[in-house]
């Protein structure tokens, strides 16, 4: 397996030019870039996927997150995430920023898509252990019961209202 080599960035996000190698210490006063991609039904529902029994935190839900290897833009990262774990293909001008958030060693980029109709999910089983379809309520029920990986929680934080907003305006309307 190839070593996971990320671009790094400085406090205001500007690429620094420097790299860094995935499991190693990010250098005083560096970042680099997560990204997530959230697909939304117009029928109402999240997709969101469990974290494989391998990985950290396991056998949490989130929704398809991960690093943006060098060389990768947000949106770049979030589409490649996004098909590697749950098989989903969007092409990153697809994506609509929900918005960011910056924590310690990260900025941490989330992105809505929608879907219509039928979605084939085909799960990386190193990466995720499952998926399913959830309302928006019911992924606030998991979010306030600790069913979300750790990081999740804090970030929603900052996010749910943007995210309920992009939910909101792409909704089918019934006939």
């Amino acid at each position: 397996m190839t070593d996971e080599i990320w671009d790094l960035l400085d406090a205001d996000a500007n690429p620094t030019g420097e790299t860094h190698v995935r499991d190693t210490p990010l250098p005083e006063g560096r970042r680099h870039l997560v990204v997530a991609a959230a697909v939304v039904r117009r029928d109402g529902y999240l997709l969101v996927a469990q974290r494989a029994a391998g990985k950290t935190l396991p056998l949490t839900w989130e929704v398809s997150a991960g690093s943006a290897l060098a060389g990768e833009t947000s949106r770049e990262a979030a589409s490649r995430e996004l098909f590697e774990e749950v098989g989903v293909r969007c092409e990153p001008e697809q994506l609509t920023s929900i918005g960011r958030v910056v924590e310690r060693s990260a900025f941490f980029d989330l992105y809505a898509t929608v879907v219509d109709g039928p979605v084939d999910i085909v799960l990386d089983p190193e990466e995720v252990a499952d998926s399913r379809w959830v309302t928006l309520d019911e992924f606030d029920r998991m979010t306030a019961a600790g069913e979300l990986a750790d990081p999740w929680s804090p970030r929603l934080e900052k996010f749910r209202p943007a995210l309920g907003e992009f939910f909101a305006a792409n909704q089918a309307v019934a006939a």
